[in-house]
Parts: C-alpha cells; structure tokens; sequence
C-alpha cells in the first residue's frame, strides 16, 4: 500500500506538470491520435493490393497494430523518461539521492517520472482492437480474454526487463542512448504479425527480443489462435526476464561509484 501511494504521488506531480501547459498537453493527445489513423491508412493501402499478409487477414493486421500502438504508449509514458532520467542521475552524481531514500531503488527508478498524455495511445490501441473484432464480428469468449490478459501481462513484464537491463548499462558506459534505439528499431518489427518474417527474424523475434509476445500473441489470443503451449512460454519468459534483470540490476548497483567515488 506504501507503494501504491506513493505511485499516486508521482503521478499526480506528473498531471499537474503536464496540464501547467495545457495546449500542449492536448496538442500531443491529438498528435496520439493522428498517427494512429496514419498507420490504419498505411495499412489499408496495403490491402487494397491483397487479401491477407500471410496468414492474417486486413482486421487482424489492425488489432496488431493496435498492440504496438498501445505498448509503444507505455514505454514511451513510463519506462523511456525514467531511463533518461537515471542516466542523467548517475552521470551527475544524484543517484545518491536515489540510493538514500527509504525506498526500493528499482522502483523509483523504475516507475517515479511519467508521461501522462503518453497513456492517449494506450486508449487509441484498446480502441483500435474493439474497432478491429467489430470489423470481424467476433466477441471473445471468456477463456480467450483470460488469455488476452495473461499475454498482456506477459508482454508489459518482457519490456520492462528489457528497459531495465538497458538502464542497468548506464552504471558502465554512461551514454546509452545508442543502445535503447537499436531496441526501438527492433520493436518497431512489431507493428506487423511475426509470423510474415523468414524463420532467422522471426526467431530472434520471439525469443531473443521477444517482441511476439507484445503484439503477435496476444493478437492470437484474443482471436482464440493461441496456442496454451505458447502461453505458457510467454509466461516463462517473462518470468525468466523479469528475474534476469532484476539480477543484473542488483550487480549493476554494486559497480556505481557514486558523486565522491
């Protein structure tokens, strides 16, 4: 409960930054939402040329894109600013500050800055995929939003260990910036089913950057295509990520030399 209270600090902190300038603030929900319908044409004049891309039909692209749209919204709302920040932090010295305080430091470093108008392109996805299964005139049955459910929660813990174990870096080489848009580059594959890729991508795909497992599975999942061996895996992975991480985190705390040395 300590935690959960004070993540309604930061993010009430955060509100009250953000709507100090408002047009702004609205001028970026808007800006949300237009790339969001720039992508859905993107996608549409590719299917005027064909029926399917692979095995996937022109609503079912949709819903994968509405996927990547709704995760590229909490990496860009939660993990990207606090990534930015600790880098700044342990080049000047403050992550003392950090270290100081009566509080686990993977969390507040983890969760302490927000993008509040990030969260727009979470809306736009969730909308985006209710959109897609009204095109397909499917409802999901209970088991299948169970599923949906587990591969969300699978597919969030996955990029949040990776964000970590990029973060982790900084305590070495101070600059990383390098390294998280060599990982956007490979996200971005994500915007399209996995499954269209040759074998070699589509297997660091899915287990080395498993990127799959944020928009391809779930995408399956909801539309009752997922396999429970997969779901089990996308489980087991995001454990093993998340445990990694957490590890390497820990090691890469005991390397900071702090302000003095």
């Amino acid at each position: 409960m300590r935690y959960l209270k004070l993540l309604g600090i930061f993010y009430r902190y955060s509100l009250m930054q953000e709507l100090e300038y408002r047009v702004y603030f609205f001028a970026n929900m808007f800006m949300s939402a237009f790339w969001m319908v720039w992508a859905v044409v993107g996608i549409s004049i590719l299917f005027l040329h064909r029926d399917t891309l692979g095995d996937w039909s022109y609503p079912q692209v949709l819903m994968v894109a509405a996927l990547f749209t709704l995760f590229n919204g909490l990496m860009n709302a939660l993990w990207r600013p606090n990534v930015g920040a600790v880098i700044g932090q342990i080049r000047d010295g403050s992550f003392d500050f950090v270290l100081t305080k009566p509080v686990n430091a993977q969390f507040i470093s983890s969760l302490r800055n927000i993008v509040v108008w990030r969260f727009a392109d979470v809306l736009i996805g969730m909308g985006l995929i209710v959109y897609a299964l009204g095109l397909l005139h499917v409802t999901p049955t209970l088991p299948q939003i169970g599923a949906f459910v587990v591969m969300l929660a699978a597919g969030t813990i996955i990029i949040y260990s990776i964000w970590l174990l990029m973060v982790s870096l900084a305590f070495w080489f101070v600059k990383i910036e390098n390294i998280t848009e060599v990982f956007s580059a490979f996200y971005e594959a994500g915007r399209y089913p996995v499954t269209i890729y040759p074998g070699l991508i589509r297997a660091i795909l899915t287990f080395v950057v498993p990127v799959a497992f944020v928009t391809t599975f779930p995408a399956s999942a909801l539309l009752g295509r997922l396999e429970p061996e997969t779901m089990l895996l996308g489980v087991f992975l995001a454990a093993l990520f998340f445990f990694i991480s957490n590890r390497f985190w820990n090691f890469a705390l005991r390397h900071y030399s702090s302000a003095s040395s």
